[in-house]
């Protein structure tokens, strides 16, 4: 089945332009080689919250209106801007300079007063020294796409930084390329994936060029690289598939799953059409290590491939726990890939046959959670009260990221899945007491426990009423009586 209810019409979701940003990669000479300044996210930004990032933002007005005055970039403009909030630095002469506390204050307290003292000479906006050395685009599951440019500037010393004032960084500190990755692979530290992926590949440049990072700054800044490569965390790395799933979300994440260098095996491949499946098969084969079989978390249409497109793309066979399946797995089952050990989840509720996988890394989550939009429980097919059971289970086993069938990676797991669990709870009790205070009608008990969501589609709301109470009927709270729900 689809993720959307048979014979339910959902509106069309009209994506927006991927908004302009920039960020800026600082580099210094250190004692032991090469060192590169990370900022750790609040856990309250809405964007990577917890996450270790370069500095810098979404291109504002005042950077478009900045960069025609200025003679620089609207990129070069946000950069230094945020450069300004975030850590109290801007250029001077090819590196970073302290800026004067009153004049940053003004800065964060409203970013406009960035552009009149950059004017009149108060904050320096030199970019001498700075170079473009990346662009990416946020991939298409996320529901807010920035098109970011990676600038960069390097110099044997800056000035120290400072976080008083500002809200974004909690932390911030300067290590080699090579002891970021070490940290994000050991799952100490989460790092965006961009930022990874640019980590490594400045980590293998500077291997290749005597570690000098003016030489592997021009050279970025030549040919544009790119692993294109998303890497939500070591050993997990995202491929999105566009499917007919439930809006908003239009795409399905199939996940390349294992050691890097290693076995591995393709989660949730979900292609229908050509364009899909090579998409995934580039990312196989890209991959260092032996593709061993193709898991599928559940048998949702939207995370199937077509039959004939998997047999040609992959000679593997197809893991899941169905009884049709090459190799049916169960509960508590570990999959040894290469170095990295996976254990199966059983986990019914949105399926009876839901699986999810969780290591160090964290859990795949198939339709359990999702990092846009909502899940449903299929009526007759799921079970909410067992769901809910299922997302208690997840929290108590506390993964280090969620890795979810639809939508970014979920950063802070515990936060997620408590509102999973409370917002169910709620309306499961809700939909109890509409049948107790003697509402029989599906559509009108529907109608008094969405009251608070008034937003909500109205043939969801019924769908969904319908699944709570099946499984308070299950349970014997409620029963049907001609075309009605009573208490027993």
């Amino acid at each position: 089945m689809s993720e959307v209810p048979s014979g339910l019409d959902m509106p069309s979701i009209e994506r927006r332009p991927a908004r302009p940003s920039a960020t800026l990669m600082i580099t210094r000479q250190g004692d032991e080689g090469v060192e590169v300044l990370l900022g750790n996210r609040s856990e309250s930004m809405p964007s990577f919250p917890g996450y270790w990032a370069f500095p810098g933002g979404g291109v504002s007005r005042v950077d478009t209106a900045a960069s025609e005055m200025l003679g620089i970039s609207i990129q070069h403009c946000a950069i230094l801007r945020e450069v300004v909030e975030e850590l109290g630095l801007a250029p001077s002469e090819g590196r970073m300079i302290a800026v004067e506390d009153d004049f940053r204050s003004m800065v964060v307290e409203d970013k406009s007063n960035w552009f009149p003292l950059a004017l009149d000479g108060d904050i320096s906006c030199d970019t001498q020294g700075i170079r473009v050395i990346s662009m990416r685009t946020t991939p298409p599951f996320s529901p807010m796409r920035f098109e970011n440019t990676f600038l960069h500037i390097h110099a044997d010393d800056h000035d120290d930084f400072s976080l008083v004032g500002q809200t974004e960084f909690e932390d911030a500190r300067w290590m080699r390329p090579c002891d970021w990755i070490g940290a994000w692979q050991n799952n100490v530290i989460k790092i965006a994936p961009p930022v990874v992926t640019l980590l490594m590949e400045v980590e293998r440049c500077l291997g290749l060029m005597d570690q000098d990072m003016e030489r592997v700054a021009i050279d970025l800044e030549t040919r544009m690289p790119g692993r294109r490569s998303i890497l939500f965390a070591h050993g997990v790395e995202v491929v999105p598939v566009k499917t007919a799933t439930l809006p908003p979300a239009d795409h399905t994440n199939c996940y390349l799953v294992g050691d890097p260098e290693g076995e591995f095996i393709v989660v949730d491949p979900a292609f229908r059409h050509r364009e899909g499946m090579e998409a995934v098969a580039e990312a196989v084969e890209r991959h260092k290590g032996e593709l061993v079989a193709v898991f599928y978390t559940h048998g949702h249409s939207d995370h199937l491939a077509d039959e004939g497109l998997l047999k040609e793309a992959f000679d593997v066979p197809i893991w899941s726990a169905s009884p049709t399946a090459d190799r049916v797995l169960k509960d508590g089952e570990i999959l040894q890939l290469g170095s990295q050990n996976w254990t199966v989840l059983h986990t019914p509720g949105h399926h009876p046959e839901h699986l999810c996988l969780i290591s160090d890394s964290g859990l795949i989550a198939g339709d359990m959670v999702a990092g846009i939009g909502t899940i449903l429980i299929p009526p007759g097919q799921g079970d909410m009260m067992t769901y809910i059971e299922q997302l208690e289970r997840l929290l108590d086993l506390d993964p280090h990221l969620i890795f979810p069938s639809h939508g970014p990676v979920i950063p802070l797991p515990s936060r997620t899945l408590e509102h999973y669990i409370r917002h169910r709870s709620i309306r499961h009790d809700k939909v109890l007491a509409a049948v107790e205070e003697g509402n029989s009608e599906l559509d009108l008990i529907a109608k008094i426990a969405y009251q608070d969501t008034p937003d909500a589609h109205p043939g969801l709301a019924v769908d969904q009423t319908l699944s709570h109470l099946l499984s308070h009927e299950k349970d014997g709270k409620v029963m049907r009586v001609d075309d009605g729900w009573v208490r027993p």
